[in-house]
Parts: C-alpha cells; sequence; structure tokens
C-alpha cells in the first residue's frame, strides 16, 4: 500500500489540505497527516483539523510521498520547522516523491531540493528567494523527476490526481477522477 505524509502547519490552505487528503484517501492510499505539535492545527480560513499524529512520532518512519498544503503562514510555518526540512530532505535522498503546492514550494527551496528542477507555484510565493537554481513554469501542476508541484487551491484536484497517477496507475487516477463526477 503506498504510503504518504502530509504535514499540517497552522495556517495550511483548508482547499488543498483538504481535496489532497481526500482525494489520495479514495486511491486507497495511508494518508497519515502530521501537525507540528500535538495540538489540533487552524487552517488559513479558521477550520481546525485534528492531526493523526505529530511529526515528533513519525520522524524514523519512511514514505512514499510527502506532499505539502500551501497557505500562509503555513507554508512559512512548514519552511522554517527542523523537522519538515529534515524529512523533506531524507525523502529527495532516497529519490521519493515529494509534492508541494501553491506557496508550499517554498518549504523546498529551503530544504535546498531544486537544483536544476522546473517547479511550480502560487505567483509570487517565491519572491522572495533566490530562483537562479530552479525554474519557474506556469504549469499548474508540474513533474520533475521525483518532485511535483502545483498552483494553488484551484490546481488541488489536478495535483491530487497526479500523484494519484505517479504513485498508482492511470487506471487508478481515473476510478478516482470518475467518482467526482467532473
Amino acid at each position: 500500500m503506498v504510503n504518504v505524509l502530509v504535514p499540517l502547519a497552522e495556517g495550511f490552505e483548508d482547499l488543498e489540505a483538504i481535496t489532497i487528503i481526500d482525494l489520495l484517501r479514495r486511491a486507497g492510499f495511508e494518508v497519515i497527516t502530521a501537525g507540528l505539535n500535538d495540538n489540533p492545527v487552524r487552517a488559513s480560513r479558521k477550520n481546525v483539523l485534528i492531526p493523526d499524529t505529530s511529526i515528533d512520532r513519525i520522524m524514523d518512519d519512511n514514505f512514499d510521498l510527502i506532499v505539502l498544503p500551501g497557505g500562509l503562514p503555513g507554508a512559512d510555518n512548514l519552511r522554517d520547522n527542523k523537522q519538515v526540512q529534515d524529512l523533506i530532505k531524507k525523502q529527495h535522498k532516497s529519490g521519493k516523491t515529494v509534492g508541494a503546492i501553491c506557496a508550499a514550494p517554498k518549504a523546498l527551496a529551503s530544504a535546498d531540493i531544486l537544483d536544476g528542477k522546473t517547479i511550480t507555484c502560487y505567483p509570487g510565493a517565491l519572491d522572495q528567494v533566490d530562483t537562479s537554481k530552479f525554474s519557474i513554469s506556469g504549469n499548474n501542476v508540474e513533474v520533475d523527476g521525483n518532485i511535483v508541484t502545483s498552483r494553488g487551491p484551484g490546481t488541488a484536484i489536478d495535483f491530487s490526481l497526479c500523484l494519484i497517477e505517479l504513485l498508482g496507475d492511470q487506471k487508478l487516477k481515473e476510478t478516482v477522477e470518475n467518482q467526482l463526477v467532473r
């Protein structure tokens, strides 16, 4: 079974996190949500999620995918959290998939795993980041090796379906997509 980690930080984008979690679970993936501490996590639109666990408890676990929802200040909180940074680096070094949507690619840039890559993100999200080592496209979803990125809330379904196809297959993606009546 494909296992996925979705770290949740205060100020995450509600639509992105819920869409990612929901669609990956529809695909039959084991999705673990982990807060940066043991408390419920308030999203950018004030919804509150109770994570399955905390980052402390999963640091030694291995995942097929780590996917970061965006939102502000959620993406900044992921970028600034040493444990999340360590997990991103470990995941990338192992060659396993790392995903980030909206402003969350700033956490990938901070982990220094984007050299030579093409990514996408929310417009302006990386204005304060040195982007000289990687390219930013305007595509809704960008796949470059084991890094998958997406632009924002409006692309969350396409992003999630892309992840399902990459970690499952085309048939599984189509099955989940058909359930959505798109």
